[in-house]
């Protein structure tokens, strides 16, 4: 498999196969590189719509020529441990921020979230967040805004009263349950349309329809997430509860 940077043919070729509809997958093949690659370079230059493949190849060039920023001081930057290489941490952090970005976050609260996850502390202050991705305080109060609205980030005070944001499992967790519940408001709402319609229209039993597979998604959703966190989050029993179990 190739190493190293994209060319520009590569990147030339990566614009057809977006053109031509194809996945990432399938143009990451076409280039024996990894799928990430491909998703990183198409996200961080525009998208798949806007994506254009001289533009991309001159932004790397001049992102390669010039420095990366000092860290101001007095801002700390998140700590890196455990004889880690900062360039594959660097390279996944990219590749990670690009797969959320895909999925529908916003750029900056897709980093904010990959920095929360990839440290090992599970939280980090405004000020450390600011340090890591050398962005303005506003920026990052923004992101945690957003991402404690979709409840994949809580807030807390640490015994400095400084403000942490933090990501454990328990986050996760109710990111899901919400998500199950806003499945639950959609299937209700679509159900009001059935009376409104007529209940013998095609639009009706279209809303029908919407709800019923709603519904199942919600149910499936809260049942995997309550199992997955009972069987994998779960605490050891102490020897006493076992024998006692």
């Amino acid at each position: 498999m190739p190493g190293g940077r994209l060319t520009q043919q590569e990147r030339r070729q990566i614009a057809l196969g977006l053109a031509d509809g194809l996945a990432y997958a399938e143009i990451a093949r076409g280039l024996d590189r990894p799928t990430s690659t491909v998703t990183r370079e198409v996200m961080r230059n525009g998208g798949p719509t806007a994506y254009r493949a001289d533009l991309a190849h001159r932004a790397t060039e001049h992102r390669a020529q010039r420095r990366r920023p000092a860290t101001p001081r007095g801002t700390p930057a998140a700590p890196r441990s455990h004889g880690r290489d900062a360039e594959a941490v660097r390279e996944y952090e990219e590749a990670f921020t690009a797969l959320l970005m895909q999925s529908g976050l916003p750029r900056m609260m897709a980093r904010t979230l990959t920095c929360l996850y990839t440290t090992d502390a599970g939280s980090l202050t405004a000020a450390e967040l600011v340090g890591h991705l050398q962005v303005s305080p506003a920026s990052v109060s923004k992101a945690v805004a957003f991402l404690e609205g979709q409840g994949l980030v809580r807030r807390e005070r640490d015994e400095r009263r400084r403000e942490r944001y933090s990501v454990d499992d328990d986050v996760w967790y109710q990111s899901m349950i919400a998500s199950a519940r806003s499945n639950a408001q959609l299937a209700e709402t679509a159900r009001q349309g059935v009376g409104i319609l007529g209940p013998d229209s095609p639009a009706a039993a279209r809303l029908e329809n919407i709800g019923r597979f709603l519904d199942f998604v919600g149910e499936a959703i809260t049942r995997a997430a309550e199992q997955a966190r009972d069987i994998l989050y779960a605490k050891p029993l102490a020897d006493g509860d076992a024998d006692r179990g």
